[in-house]
């Protein structure tokens, strides 16, 4: 069913008890629906395709979503009023192939269950799951933003395979658990508070053509995993707080928009300006200024050594008690020994004037 682009308005009515859901596709996107989520949705079997993007629907995604709605593919939800956490139930969703959650007000952190979506981690499986059981295959269409242009997909399902949760209040860090996600075709998380840095696996996503990571609060370093990308396209970082130089690599020399890469001041390489160098001048001034570190290092440390040890000697009554025993007994031993050596020299001294 394909409601979609009119001037419908009010809320979805609620469904009766004995409503009995068929639908395959229900497509209600750019009207004025408004309301919470359509309750009327809960238990369609066999619904695949569900886009009700551009309304105006309120409050939170229902958890019952992946469970109640088992058969899902496509989910785009972008462009309303939805509110709250994003339901970890979504994950249970085995055939999700397009998550579209963009340009609501969404807070909270990515689900790190989400690296267990299964069409998402088998590439292979989406192929497979394309063709319905009497051996025809799934279509449908879909408007998506496909790398910063809004594109209707009108071909087979099978090929379309990615998450945008742009335009959001998100917070946190990036869930490693999504490098998980072979078989993702984009990955859109901009215009977050997403915190943290790039996971380091960025670059098991081998089938990735579209990131964007802009306007959020990464930092760190780009990891040198992003340079195993073969085939990614569109790489944007802009706007963060990341630092570093931008990895190299065949397929990171065909990324040359600067502006990509911009407002994050500590970055630098290719296409942004050289990354600085280290003179051996200034190498030597560095060991120089060790050195001189490191002899008042000792040098305070005997210091405080002596004086630590002559305070304690003097403020314990037993250790000073001793320490004069022990001069005493040295300068008696000292007295006995010059005693000796005075009647030795007098003797001699006495019979060289004998003789």
């Amino acid at each position: 069913m394909d409601l979609s682009n009119n001037s419908f308005s009010g809320q979805i009515p609620a469904a009766k008890a004995s409503h009995n859901c068929s639908l395959e596709s229900l497509h209600l996107a750019g009207n004025g629906f408004t309301g919470p989520f359509p309750r009327v949705l809960k238990g369609c079997d066999s619904l695949a395709t569900l886009d009700i993007g551009s309304n105006n629907f309120f409050g939170a995604i229902p958890p019952w979503i992946g469970t109640q709605v088992p058969s899902l593919r496509i989910l785009s939800l972008r462009s309303n009023n939805f509110t709250g956490v994003i339901p970890v139930e979504l994950s249970r969703l085995s055939k999700l192939q397009l998550l579209d959650l963009a340009n609501n007000r969404l807070t909270g952190k990515i689900p790190v269950a989400f690296g267990n979506l299964t069409s998402m981690r088998n590439p292979e499986i989406v192929s497979s799951t394309a063709s319905s059981l009497d051996g025809s295959t799934y279509q449908d269409r879909i408007d998506i933003i496909w790398k910063g242009q809004e594109l209707i997909f009108q071909r087979t399902i099978r090929l379309l395979t990615g998450i945008d949760l742009s335009g959001n209040l998100l917070s946190q860090c990036i869930p490693d658990e999504l490098t998980n996600l072979y078989g993702l075709r984009f990955l859109n998380l901009s215009r977050n508070h997403l915190s943290c840095g790039i996971p380091g696996d960025v670059g098991s996503l081998k089938n990735l053509e579209f990131l964007d990571l802009s306007c959020n609060e990464l930092s760190g370093h780009i990891p040198q995993s992003i340079s195993f990308l073969s085939t990614l396209s569109i790489f944007n970082i802009s706007n963060n707080h990341l630092s570093g130089r931008i990895p190299g690599g065949s397929q990171m020399q065909t990324l040359t928009e600067p502006s990509f890469y911009r407002n994050n001041s500590g970055l630098c390489g290719f296409p942004l300006a050289d990354c600085p160098t280290t003179s051996p001048a200034s190498d030597e001034k560095t060991g120089e200024g060790e050195d001189q570190w490191l002899y008042y290092c000792v040098t305070a440390g005997v210091v405080f050594g002596f004086w630590l040890w002559f305070g304690l000697l003097f403020s314990v009554e037993t250790w000073r008690c001793a320490l004069l025993f022990s001069v005493d007994g040295m300068q008696s031993k000292i007295m006995q020994k010059v005693s000796h050596i005075d009647q030795f020299i007098s003797k001699s001294s006495n019979d060289q004037y004998t003789m």
